[in-house]
């Protein structure tokens, strides 16, 4: 049998003739002549080596050759009807990886909605790298995913941002601190007490260094932290004060008090940031498209700032298509 001669449009057409057992009823079916036929199966034929049909009392007859290549094509066929399917799944989101890799602090917010979303797609593989902002933006840089999340997304040309949620920051102190009770507060009254603050390059820290900058503020006692969990814990074990997104802050927490400054609104907001000179998977943009839709449902509705649309992957067809 020479495999070179064999072409996927011949045992198309030879799995018509079999099954309707006429070459004109092939023809018709196909949009094809009947010599056309005739010759697809001639030409299959002599690929093969051995008669595969042949007339008997006006009627096509299968040999026995015939019959285990239609029975081959068969196994074949279905099998590329199965790899139709999952190519349909994967572009559909159904089906694939989606890659994402977030700043320490999204991890108290994200899973809000990766949890429903993979309810929803259970086949779809989400690998989450989570890591400071120099360690994500390292990522970024090497493109080693399909989604980032960052308070303060790179600027760079070929980054593309929409933003999805309000972070605001408070100040927290141990509920014994001097300035715990305090109805009214300014950013003064708490510049000579001990602060808790991220590693620099936090997008935390660059918001409030800045805004002490511009008031030409300097702290006289800081305490570098790793984590948000650590500044709160050790805020809590009466370290000092601490600066935080409110929402990694728990509804109740017995060990700190959230302080009232008044002269000060510090607040940055969280971006989905994708690389415009990359490819971007389907299930990348399935889960966008569903973020887009559920946002207000699964997020804090008044910190909800949904832009989503606004990123260069379709996702307004995206929406159309699923909403059928």
């Amino acid at each position: 049998m020479d495999l070179r001669h064999i072409s996927f449009r011949l045992l198309e057409v030879f799995m018509s003739v079999v099954k309707t057992g006429s070459i004109s009823e092939t023809a018709r079916r196909l949009h094809l002549t009947q010599p056309t036929v005739s010759l697809q199966i001639k030409r299959l034929q002599e690929a093969v080596g051995e008669p595969l049909v042949y007339m008997k009392q006006q009627k096509l007859q299968v040999t026995e050759a015939g019959l285990a290549l239609f029975r081959t094509c068969q196994q074949v066929f279905g099998h590329f009807d199965d790899y139709s399917d999952l190519l349909s799944e994967i572009k559909g989101g159904e089906r694939g990886r989606c890659k994402i890799a977030m700043v320490n602090t999204a991890q108290y917010i994200l899973p809000k909605l990766l949890g429903p979303y993979s309810n929803l797609h259970p086949h779809v593989e989400l690998p989450l790298e989570i890591g400071n902002r120099a360690e994500v933006l390292s990522r970024f840089e090497r493109g080693e995913d399909d989604i980032y999340v960052f308070s303060h997304p790179p600027s760079l040309e070929h980054a593309q941002a929409a933003r999805f949620l309000k972070n605001p920051l408070e100040f927290i102190a141990p509920i014994d601190h001097p300035l715990a009770d305090a109805e009214q507060l300014s950013l003064v009254d708490l510049a000579s007490h001990r602060f808790l603050l991220r590693e620099p390059g936090s997008a935390t820290r660059m918001l409030f260094e800045s805004e002490l900058q511009r008031r030409g503020l300097v702290l006289s006692n800081t305490v570098q932290m790793a984590s948000n969990e650590a500044i709160r814990v050790a805020v809590s074990s009466g370290m000092g004060i601490g600066v935080l997104s409110r929402h990694v802050l728990p509804a109740q927490e017995a060990g700190f008090k959230v302080l009232t400054v008044t002269d000060v609104s510090l607040a940055s907001h969280w971006y989905f940031v994708i690389r415009t000179d990359r490819h971007i998977s389907y299930a990348a943009r399935s889960f966008l498209q569903f973020a887009q839709m559920h946002l207000e449902q699964y997020l804090d509705t008044q910190w909800v700032r949904n832009e989503l649309l606004t990123l260069n992957v379709n996702l307004d067809a995206e929406q159309k298509r699923f909403s059928r």
